[in-house]
């Protein structure tokens, strides 16, 4: 039994502990364009530091996923985050707000680490920097082509992991049923999705807040979100602040592709007045990162899903059930991959 992944997220790491657990005979091959694993829930290093700068943390809203990195993973390097988030609306003035009683969990070395994790429960071959060019169906099984020539397979079952709009462009190219593949790519196309431009700003000063992070619930303001890394143990140096800034939809699509400099910049500016501190519009040091297809604001239908899966062919992701949070990820990727070994 050979079985190829597209796209190393979390996700698809769930799939692949649950696959590789039931039918330990399958091999599983899994395809990542970049150099890391974990999708969104990324994770980078800088000296000392580490930050998330895709998804924040992990949140206890589904129980088997709070079993699963609480009792089955190793909790080695396990951290909460014991900070509430207060709230600011169009002018910038924060003020508390949510009253959460929800647990917010990352890793010492960051969220990524939820990925490396259950990829090493398993005997899964993990190809970095792969990224897949088309997919093609040759007779009962899947064939992958990367951008390199490399052609992966045959696969009898294929799991693609990509976000909605990757994905179906992908499968728009794949030669195999016509009118399956069609009805599929409709529906995955039909997935609406918002983007999140990120700036990450480094001060070598320390900043006294009581939380760990700020929302926009009005929508009205740029920024959509500052959280502060230092609050999560292991992450930031003492005498340090890092900040994780990002931008709202609006804005990110209006400023994706301006150069990344002046985004950073603006960032600050509205960062420093956000928190009230001067100091925060000059940053020691900067990174970041736009994430095009952020999250899922709607989940895709299931008939034309139900339909590929009789080929072989499966999707996972937050996008699935349309929650852009890392629990909905893994919870698909742990369904799937039951979904998988019935059907085996």
């Amino acid at each position: 039994m050979e079985i190829g992944i597209i796209g190393a997220g979390a996700a698809s790491a769930a799939a692949s502990y649950v696959l590789d657990g039931a039918v330990p005979e399958a091999t599983i091959t899994v395809l990542e364009k970049s150099g890391g694993v974990c999708g969104r829930a990324a994770t980078r290093r800088n000296g000392g530091r580490y930050y998330d700068y895709g998804a924040n943390y992990l949140k206890d809203d589904d129980q088997r996923v709070v079993d699963l990195v609480t009792e089955t993973l190793d909790t080695t390097g396990m951290a909460s985050i014991d900070e509430p988030v207060y709230v600011f609306d169009k002018t910038g003035t924060v003020s508390e707000g949510r009253d959460e009683q929800e647990q917010k969990w990352t890793y010492r070395e960051g969220l990524t680490q939820i990925a490396k994790r259950l990829f090493d429960r398993t005997d899964a071959t993990v190809e970095r920097r792969t990224r897949v060019e088309t997919i093609e169906r040759t007779g009962d099984s899947w064939q992958l082509h990367d951008t390199d020539g490399q052609s992966w397979g045959p696969f009898d079952v294929l799991l693609c992991n990509p976000p909605a709009p990757q994905t179906a462009e992908l499968l728009a190219n794949a030669e195999w049923d016509a009118e399956i593949r069609e009805r599929l790519v409709e529906a995955v196309e039909a997935v609406p999705y918002r983007s999140v431009w990120t700036a990450v700003l480094g001060y070598e000063f320390e900043l006294d807040r009581p939380y760990y992070a700020v929302v926009n619930t009005d929508k009205e303001h740029d920024v959509g979100w500052v959280s502060r890394e230092e609050c999560k143990p292991g992450h930031v140096p003492d005498g340090e602040s890092l900040l994780i800034v990002q931008a709202n939809h609006e804005w990110s699509v209006e400023h994706y592709d301006e150069p990344p400099a002046e985004n950073v910049a603006e960032l600050a500016d509205q960062t420093a007045h956000i928190l009230g501190d001067d100091r925060l519009a000059a940053p020691a040091w900067t990174d970041h990162q736009g994430w095009r297809y952020a999250l899922p604001e709607g989940e895709v239908a299931s008939g034309p899903l139900d339909s590929a899966a009789e080929y072989g062919l499966y999707c996972v992701g937050d996008w699935i059930p349309g929650e852009g949070r890392l629990h909905a990820a893994l919870r698909n990727g742990l369904d799937t991959g039951e979904r998988i070994v019935y059907a085996l």
